[in-house]
């Protein structure tokens, strides 16, 4: 029985060294596998090129080590935060120094006061007028990340004035090795150029059925005058989802009203009206618009052009009132100032609404133009932009923020009903008050809500089929951008899925490490010297006999 022990120990004497270096890595892997905490859907912030300038996010791997907004150090590590809690300084070091960026969106914009919104616009303007190298994501809001973000963010090393309280240095320790850790990873995103990626421009027009007579002639109705209604849909803001539309449904709805009046033989204008949508607004400098013009050189008998630029926007509430935008002031008696005086006529209809013209010369030495109109008036053609913002740096003209539908409905039937008096008595030369939409062609909320929701041509059928109902000659053509030197250029992998994994941090790794180091030693030793600890027990074991007898 003593020899087996013998030879037991001389076993594990000389085999216990190889079983450390083996087992010891092994157990190190083990307690470093990551336990997927959960996942969310986000959108990368979003990548485009204008005259080769570049915008937006520029990469989309990410595999770090997630921060807060306050314990992030090195680019080792993305930042996961709530939108609210970014400043732009911290925004500006964070693009520079981090790894990577998670933004939490508010949950509901109209809870957050004039002040906070202000801050969420420019933050918003900051983040897409430049680019930025590292990836980042947005998520909506979501109870569980929100969650992790208070876990994740170290409160309890901080006062109530957000300077570090120090702690001893047992307490850091302990802190350290038994806080939780969360690795990110994103799966399904990339930044490359989508080399078939086009805009498409989607017009139509309303013409009286028969011909009409002008000064005791026939006059074709090709030879009428034109006015052209203009707008853009936003099809991504700051991120890959549509903003608000509103100005698309306003278009629509005016389409809607004045089909009836043209299809009529007794009312019918002496007037074509051309309704023109691109799908490219402000971020890719109007593209769509000016694929348009390129095309239709042969701009004759047009009135003046009209065009729609966040004249719906509810989170601009300092003002309201209408803005006539112009590149050059219209001179007395011209069409662009008759159509101004019966638009503020029928602002007046509305007591709290006033209608105010704002001159801005093209600046040709920018790199994108401030207003549609202009677009338009580099051709000498007469054309203003209505807005409800009365500057084109108005952090809120391409926010990507939205409110509640039942807020944007009210202010757009509000606007569809303004302008659709003051077009109609522009057409009918109607001088003196009076409702002109009432009755059988009355304007309320139904007509409009149907189009505020509308998509891109590129993703259904709903805006073809809308100019189809309404417009004759419906015509659609796409922008595309050049193989050599492209006017502009979108990318793809804008939608993503990110998973949050649960890990321990790397100190707790090295305390695992000298514990499972002691426990082997321990066990070592005690196998090592096992033959000499039994003898002894046994001499010992011997001597409580010979002392019993």
């Amino acid at each position: 029985m003593f020899e087996e022990a013998d030879n037991f120990a001389d076993i594990f004497r000389f085999g216990i060294p190889y079983y450390l270096l083996i087992t010891l890595p092994i157990l190190i892997l083990c307690s470093s596998d990551p336990v997927l905490a959960t996942d969310f859907s986000v959108h990368r912030m979003s990548q485009f090129d204008v005259n080769g300038v570049s915008y937006g996010c520029r990469s989309s791997a990410l595999n770090l080590e997630a921060k807060s907004l306050y314990t992030w150090s090195t680019s080792r590590h993305c930042v996961v935060t709530r939108f609210k809690d970014l400043s732009i300084e911290k925004f500006r070091e964070i693009r520079a120094k981090a790894g990577g960026l998670v933004i939490l969106l508010p949950k509901n914009i109209e809870n957050l006061n004039e002040e906070e919104k202000e801050h969420l616009f420019l933050l918003e303007d900051a983040m897409i007028s430049q680019a930025s190298t590292i990836p980042i994501y947005f998520s909506k809001y979501n109870e569980e990340l929100d969650r992790l973000i208070d876990d994740i963010t170290s409160t309890n090393l901080k006062n109530s004035k957000g300077q570090n309280v120090r702690e001893s240095a047992l307490a850091e320790i302990i802190n350290s090795i038994s806080a939780n850790g969360y690795q990110i990873t994103v799966t399904g995103a990339s930044h490359s150029a989508d080399k078939h990626s086009k805009i498409p421009i989607i017009q139509g027009e309303l013409a009286p059925l028969i011909s009409i007579k002008v000064g005791g002639d026939q006059e074709n109705s090709n030879k009428l005058p034109i006015i052209v209604v203009v707008a853009h849909l936003k099809t991504f803001g700051l991120y890959n989802e549509y903003p608000e539309n509103s100005d698309v449904a306003i278009v629509l709805s005016l389409a809607d009203l004045f089909s009836k009046l043209h299809n009529s033989v007794t009312a019918a204008p002496k007037y074509r009206l051309m309704f023109l949508i691109s799908e490219s607004g402000a971020l890719l400098n109007f593209q769509g618009t000016k694929k348009w013009l390129d095309e239709n050189t042969q701009t004759q008998n047009i009135d003046f052009v009209l065009c729609l630029d966040t004249i719906n926007q509810p989170l601009s509430t300092k003002t309201n009132a209408i803005y006539m935008h112009v590149s050059k002031p219209p001179k007395d008696n011209t069409p662009v100032s008759n159509f101004f005086k019966h638009l503020k006529q029928s602002c007046i209809t509305y007591d709290n609404v006033t209608a105010e013209g704002v001159h801005k010369k093209i600046n040709l030495a920018d790199n994108q133009l401030a207003w549609e109109h202009e677009r338009f008036s580099m051709k000498r053609l007469p054309a203003f932009t209505l807005s409800s913002l009365n500057s084109h740096k108005d952090i809120s003209k391409v926010t990507s923020f939205k409110y509640n539908n039942d807020v944007v409905l009210r202010n757009a039937e509000q606007n569809v009903k303004i302008l659709a008096e003051a077009l109609a008595k522009y057409v009918y030369k109607i001088e003196e008050n009076g409702e002109i939409f009432s009755g059988v062609v009355n304007i309320d909320k139904d007509l409009i809500k149907p189009w505020l929701q509308v998509k891109s041509i590129l993703h259904n059928n709903d805006l073809k089929n809308g100019f189809e109902k309404y417009l004759k000659n419906v015509k659609i053509i796409y922008e595309k951008p050049d193989t050599r030197e492209p006017d502009f250029m979108l990318y793809d992998g804008q939608e993503a899925v990110l998973n949050f994994y649960r890990i321990k941090p790397a100190v707790f790794d090295l305390f695992l490490t000298v514990i499972i180091a002691i426990y082997l030693t321990g066990i070592y030793f005690a196998i090592q010297y096992f033959p000499k600890l039994y003898v002894s027990v046994c001499q010992m074991s011997k001597m409580e006999k010979v002392k019993s007898i």
